[in-house]
């Protein structure tokens, strides 16, 4: 089983040779050409975004339509004339990145990087169980699965230094997230509610932030990541409609006190994903989404709450997925504990951070209407040399 079945069926943007690019269909290891099948032109775009634009209703009725020709024999004919192998077919950035923002809602997440970094403090800071904190990341450097990541250059201090050097970063890291798509945009100055979470946000891809842990530690203070992050930001190919996680919808975790009330638990939007990190092909992590504190639907109604609006092709993600096992954290940082206890692979490696040559790769899965599983997909990148 390959996890895209009728139950699925996300979207993304395919090109063949010679052709170009156009919204896309997984069925199964083949992709359905959108746009040839309806000759509708807003998937011939080479992009989502002019469909997500049109929102919910204009979503439900192509998944309605598409459920129906691919599972109505009767149609059979028509749709194997725009199956395309995947083997064949070209992937692109799915959507064009409006604006990105990345959350940091694991609480097995804060409290780890707290203790590490805070020994002899409080693991998590006064305000992170009362709001779902974020950072505005840099949109250009969203790119599609695949794209090489080039080891970043910046400025570092290592405690014991007297003063900063520079050079290619030697603390590059992973950061396994999930990734929420905005279709419907929002007026400036209104604030969009949990309960219209459904109503804005299209679907939900996988994010690596990729992240230069030495070029953050030296830059955070005081205003948070920077260079540290904005080099590069990996999604996956494919945007798995909301409507295709209904299953997989849970309660959050219990609170710790009351929420103000634009945070106060609505509609359970927590998330059963199971994601799997994987380290040259080797897994060394499988972390839990259904424990993340904050949920997309929250995350949507903080960040609006000021009255900013949402646009089309805006992308927010998680942060960071953890769980409480050490075989559950969903960075380098946390599996080798800041380095001290590097984690030692099949051939008899070991790793800390990543070195030239690294691949890493992201999948997740989540229940299936049919009582199965689906696929997310996956996202993955291979770490070059500093240029």
């Amino acid at each position: 089983m390959t996890g895209f079945g009728i139950d699925n069926l996300p979207y993304g943007i395919f090109s063949t040779p010679g052709t170009h690019p156009r919204t896309g269909v997984r069925i199964g290891d083949a992709v359905l050409d959108v746009a040839a099948l309806t000759g509708d032109d807003v998937h011939a775009t080479g992009s989502l975004n002019a469909f997500m634009a049109r929102g919910p209703a204009a979503w439900a009725q192509l998944r309605a339509d598409l459920t129906g020709r691919l599972s109505d024999a009767a149609h059979r004919a028509t749709v194997e004339e725009y199956l395309h192998r995947l083997d064949d077919v070209t992937l692109h950035l799915p959507f064009e990145v409006a604006d990105y923002v990345d959350f940091y809602s694991s609480r097995h997440h804060a409290e780890n990087v707290g203790r590490i970094f805070r020994p002899d403090g409080d693991a998590l800071t006064p305000n992170w169980t009362h709001l779902p904190i974020g950072y505005h990341g840099r949109a250009g450097t969203v790119r599609v699965s695949g794209t090489p990541v080039v080891r970043p250059s910046g400025q570092r201090k290592a405690p014991q230094d007297a003063a900063p050097t520079f050079g290619p970063s030697i603390r590059l890291d992973i950061e396994a997230e999930v990734g929420f798509v905005v279709g419907t945009p929002s007026e400036l100055g209104t604030a969009v509610p949990q309960a219209a979470f459904a109503e804005h946000v299209f679907g939900v891809c996988l994010v690596n932030d990729w992240s230069a842990r030495d070029l953050q530690a030296w830059e955070y203070v005081p205003l948070g990541p920077f260079l540290g992050k904005s080099f590069l930001t990996s999604v996956s190919p494919w945007v798995v409609p909301l409507a295709a996680l209904e299953a997989a919808r849970v309660a959050p975790p219990a609170r710790e006190h009351e929420l103000q009330g634009y945070l106060q638990d609505g509609e359970p939007w927590g998330l059963d994903l199971d994601l799997e990190v994987r380290l040259n092909g080797e897994v060394v992590s499988r972390p839990p989404f259904d424990q993340m504190y904050w949920t997309p639907a929250q995350q949507l109604a903080h960040l609006t709450v000021n009255g900013a609006s949402l646009r089309t092709g805006d992308l927010y993600a998680s942060g960071t997925v953890s769980g409480p096992g050490r075989d559950q954290r969903g960075s380098l940082l946390e599996l080798s504990w800041n380095g001290t206890q590097p984690l030692t692979l099949a051939d008899g490696s070991t790793r800390a951070f990543l070195e030239d040559g690294d691949v890493v790769t992201i999948s997740a899965t989540a229940p299936g209407a049919g009582g199965g599983r689906i696929s997310l997909g996956e996202v993955t990148g291979q770490v070059l040399p500093a240029r």
